[in-house]
């Protein structure tokens, strides 16, 4: 078979350089942002220069994941490689704001193949037993990169300039393809079916809505016109979208796949972990540096305890797959977020910083079972020609679950600290905006320092309580994939 001449070491190194050129993107930009701004003056747009990365990435995630079932995994795999770099090079180049939103968009939307696609490839030339420890090594390239990318972004601003954090991507971006197109051999059957246009444009009206309605949430000042806008977009997408699905003759997510209650189940708990994710990776610095007064360097470390368990969670979950059924291993490793989150949610605001290394333990450990297992199951619970599809649409869920708990904790750090800022009238937020960043807060008056950290404490404590919360909707949601009919 051609398949067999596929050089596996290769590509699996390939997709790995692919995942982590994608998971530094965000991360490297947030730190050379105060740069960027200062050379193109625009302040009030920055937050753009991110979301829209994101924004685009998630509209596009699923298309991709139909369109390598079509076409094969190498020409959309490389595909949208090409745009990213195509967006990558632009970027670099901008001279305003609104040009560097609008080439971020275009690298958002070659990256939403990355992830999905790779993924896909990875099920195609693994076998089972050892598809969950590939994809938890690739996995943990989000984590790596959440340590390396502000020292490499530090180190490209102040010896270059800012615009190499993107040109960066070039070099990295063409080996990857020739990679790829020399070492991956796949057989691609001739696809007579029409491409789904319609259905592909109404879902991404449907998530454009969503995602923005939810970016407009999480921010300190909205227009509730254009959030209700928002929201009415996505309820009117949405139901175009069902509707042309039903109909179409090869529709870009079969709605058929909802009938499986193992499937559903499997995605749904994906969402909610990655809200707790999300939560655990932004908000973690945040206590470590408020709180505690650890310098910046290092406040991060406090996650990469995560990131290393992760990879041997993944290798537990490639045990489990072969031996338990889906709802059992979920069951175990929601077990184990559990004991974490509910550790985040009770500690005090004095817990010492080495303890924050056994709870980020605990916590990768879960997060490797849970988000390597339900992407593999996903996998095995459809066709071969459906993979891409399902591959995809459990990248998606991750995105949603992370984009919509953001927005949720956003609101109740917001509401926590305006109302600790009202109960003690010596404050303002301006003095919580300074208590985050060790250094800044060397100017706050020592005899406002405990109150201020205090009312910090408070909102992180209640974004944990939060967190511990997903997990237990996710393990009553789970008790329902008790029967066996549709479980594997």
């Amino acid at each position: 078979m051609e398949k067999k001449q596929t050089n596996v070491v290769v590509v699996t190194v390939a997709i790995f350089v692919a995942t982590f050129m994608s998971a530094i993107e965000g991360t490297i930009v947030s730190t050379a942002m105060p740069t960027i701004v200062g050379d193109l003056h625009g302040v009030s747009l920055m937050n753009w220069v991110i979301s829209i990365f994101l924004l685009t990435n998630a509209i596009f995630t699923p298309i991709y994941g139909k369109l390598s079932d079509i076409f094969g995994r190498k020409r959309v795999f490389i595909f949208g490689i090409i745009i990213f770099l195509i967006g990558s090079m632009l970027s670099g180049m901008a001279h305003s704001m609104g040009f560097l939103i609008l080439w971020r968009a275009l690298q958002g939307i070659g990256a939403g193949s990355i992830m999905p696609v790779s993924n896909t490839i990875i099920a195609d030339i693994y076998p089972i037993e050892k598809r969950a420890k590939v994809m938890g090594l690739n996995g943990s390239a989000w984590g790596i990169a959440s340590i390396i990318a502000p020292l490499l972004g530090g180190f490209i601003v102040d010896n270059l300039s800012w615009h190499w954090i993107f040109f960066i991507n070039l070099p990295i971006g063409i080996i990857t393809i020739f990679l790829i197109q020399f070492f991956l051999k796949e057989e691609v059957s001739v696809h007579s079916k029409k491409i789904d246009y319609l259905g592909s444009f109404w879902l991404m009206v449907a998530l454009l809505g969503l995602m923005y309605g939810f970016q407009l949430m999480g921010e300190s000042s909205f227009s509730w016109i254009t959030l209700v806008i928002s929201f009415v977009i996505f309820i009117v997408g949405a139901g175009l979208f069902i509707r042309q699905e039903k109909r179409a003759e090869d529709p870009i997510i079969f709605l058929d796949l909802f009938n499986n209650r193992t499937f559903v189940i499997q995605n749904v708990a994906t969402m909610l972990v990655s809200g707790l994710l999300i939560g655990f990776e932004v908000y973690l610095p945040s206590w470590t540096q408020g709180i505690l007064g650890v310098p910046a360097s290092l406040a991060g470390f406090a996650v990469t305890p995560s990131s290393i368990l992760w990879i041997f969670g993944s290798f537990l979950a490639g045990r489990m797959i072969v031996k338990l059924k889906a709802n059992q291993i979920l069951t175990i490793s929601l077990s184990i977020l559990a004991v974490g989150s509910l550790l985040l949610a009770l500690v005090p605001a004095s817990t010492p910083f080495l303890a924050f290394f056994f709870i980020a333990a605990i916590l990768g450990v879960g997060f490797g079972i849970t988000i390597t297992s339900t992407l593999v199951i996903s996998q095995q619970l459809v066709t071969k020609d459906r993979i891409g599809v399902a591959t995809s649409f459990n990248t998606l869920a991750k995105t949603l679950g992370q984009t919509i708990m953001m927005s949720v904790f956003g609101i109740i750090m917001n509401g926590t600290m305006n109302a600790g800022v009202k109960a003690n009238p010596k404050i303002n937020m301006d003095m919580m905006n300074k208590v985050v960043n060790p250094q800044t807060a060397k100017t706050l008056p020592e005899t406002l320092l405990p109150t201020l950290r205090n009312v910090l404490y408070q909102a992180l404590h209640n974004i944990y309580i939060g967190c511990f919360i997903l997990i237990v909707v996710a393990l009553i949601i789970n008790a329902f994939d008790r029967r066996s009919k549709d479980n594997i």
